[in-house]
């Protein structure tokens, strides 16, 4: 009896434990600040380096290790023709050249260093995100935007990809 109360235990904690699967979270976080006594934006990127190298391999059929001790220059190059497509930022209308500065690894997490420089006022900032939405579509971006005193966040999704704050 004792045997048989064990094994019907021991397929229980088997269904229960196999039955849920696991999510992965797809989240990426962007910061912009804006400094008016140096007259820049300040950004910064966090998204998970797994998940980059993976839509960097699907978008140019190129195997990418950010990261770890394989990573290359061209690595690295890829990366930043990636992000310069999938995230700008207009400016009062007009597309700003974003310097990139670095980047850390954190866990696995990939953070990235950007500004823009040489912005006296802003009038309009418009975001367009859509980094590692062609990669899964659950993707979801949240950027916060700090200065003028105040602090505003939104969220960016497959198909919300821009963000228009007006000054």
């Amino acid at each position: 009896m004792r045997k048989n109360t064990f094994y019907i235990v021991l397929v229980f904690s088997f269904i229960v434990l196999t039955s849920f699967n696991i999510h992965k979270f797809y989240m990426g976080i962007f910061q912009i600040h804006y400094a008016p006594e140096k007259k820049m934006l300040q950004i910064t990127t966090r998204v998970f380096v797994d998940d980059l190298n993976k839509a960097l391999e699907k978008k140019y059929h190129k195997t990418t290790h950010l990261g770890t001790t394989q990573e290359s220059a061209e690595d690295v190059v890829l990366m930043r023709k990636y992000l310069a497509e999938k995230f700008y930022l207009k400016v009062n209308g007009s597309v700003m050249p974003m310097n990139y500065l670095s980047k850390e690894i954190e866990s696995d997490v990939l953070i990235c260093y950007l500004t823009i420089r040489d912005i006296s006022k802003v009038k309009s900032l418009e975001t367009h995100n859509a980094i590692l939405t062609d990669f899964d579509e659950e993707q979801q971006n949240i950027a916060h935007f700090t200065g003028f005193g105040a602090k505003q966040s939104f969220l960016f999704t497959e198909s919300v990809t821009n963000h228009v704050l007006k000054f």
